[in-house]
């Protein structure tokens, strides 16, 4: 092979690599980057078949690096639906494209973005409002023990002898725990209350209609983007939850729309060998990713979810633009 048929090759894989570290911490998004790519360098009859070879082998991948946090019961509601919808979708492609279906993923996405980001439940208003309530009542009762300076000075040293009776238990109870048990992991610390939780929470069952459309879409186009990010926050997925999670559903839609674009003679060994450059170049860029999205906290990890959501909703508008011009 010459130089100028390696070039595209290298070029995949290297933006494939931050492609996919931005997806793990945004909850996916790197067919954002690489559609356009794929479609400059090896045009759009190409951009499916690619994309679809290198999410497998990029969410497979995540599988086994995620694999404890998958939620197989919603896996299992999201499976027959997505499989179906795959085939179909795969099968379709072949037959037509339709390009306008990105418009109104694109509004889908913006919407659900702003109406998470402005969705507040009673429990997280009022955790404010509960710490002062909290902070006053000690108050009153530190004023109220001060009004008797011989009653303070007997309550303290009694707490000071328990303190140290119960700190020399802890030390004897923790003396044989390992190093690891000891380090509190940063998620655990984490309070209920610092999240906002939605109004309604889905069922798992609900996929099921939500994987076909998103199958057979993803079979047209190439790629839906983050859009069952909204589900995936509505059932309480965060984290390393989510990104597993939507790994095992992501590789269940590839396979089958790779098995198809296969029997259908819809896939080339050009398309192929740049697949694969976006699906190896995910291997380290995972690890990367795992390792960031361990220190950031539930919170954080929102916030930058619904972020990609309103830019990749924009994304979208943006490619369709022709259609509102024309």
């Amino acid at each position: 092979m010459s130089m100028s048929e390696i070039m595209p090759t290298i070029y995949l894989s290297i933006v494939s690599f931050f492609a996919w570290i931005v997806s793990t911490l945004a909850g996916g998004g790197s067919p954002f980057v690489l559609i356009p790519l794929v479609n400059l360098l090896m045009g759009a009859a190409s951009v499916p078949p690619v994309i679809t070879i290198g999410m497998f082998f990029g969410n497979a991948h995540r599988v086994f690096l995620f694999w404890r946090d998958i939620d197989w019961k919603l896996t299992a509601w999201y499976a027959p639906g997505a499989v179906f919808g795959a085939i179909l979708g795969a099968y379709t492609f072949t037959r037509i494209h339709i390009d306008g279906l990105q418009i109104v993923i694109g509004i889908f996405l913006l919407i659900s973005a702003v109406l998470f980001e402005l969705e507040k439940s009673p429990d997280t208003k009022n955790v404010d409002n509960s710490a002062s309530q909290h902070d006053l009542n000690n108050s009153d009762n530190l004023n109220s023990d001060n009004l008797n300076s011989d009653n303070l000075e007997t309550k303290l040293t009694a707490l000071a002898i328990a303190s140290e009776e119960t700190r020399d238990s802890q030390e004897t109870k923790e003396s044989g725990e390992s190093g690891a048990n000891e380090i509190p992991n940063a998620n655990q610390t984490e309070t209920q209350g610092q999240l906002p939780k939605p109004k309604f929470k889905l069922e798992a069952w609900h996929i099921m209609p939500a994987g076909f459309l998103k199958a057979y879409v993803s079979g047209l186009v190439g790629t839906t983007g983050p859009v069952l990010n909204p589900f995936y926050l509505r059932y309480g997925l965060l984290k390393e939850q989510m990104i597993a999670t939507k790994a095992a559903h992501m590789t269940i839609i590839h396979v089958f729309k790779l098995i198809t674009y296969g029997l259908l003679a819809a896939l080339s060994q050009e398309q192929a060998i740049a697949g694969l450059a976006i699906g190896l170049a995910a291997i380290p860029a995972n690890l990367v990713g795992k390792y960031i999205l361990s220190r950031m906290s539930s919170q954080q990890f929102r916030q930058i979810v619904l972020a990609f959501m309103a830019v990749g909703g924009l994304w979208m508008l943006w490619g369709q633009r022709d259609l509102f011009l024309n």
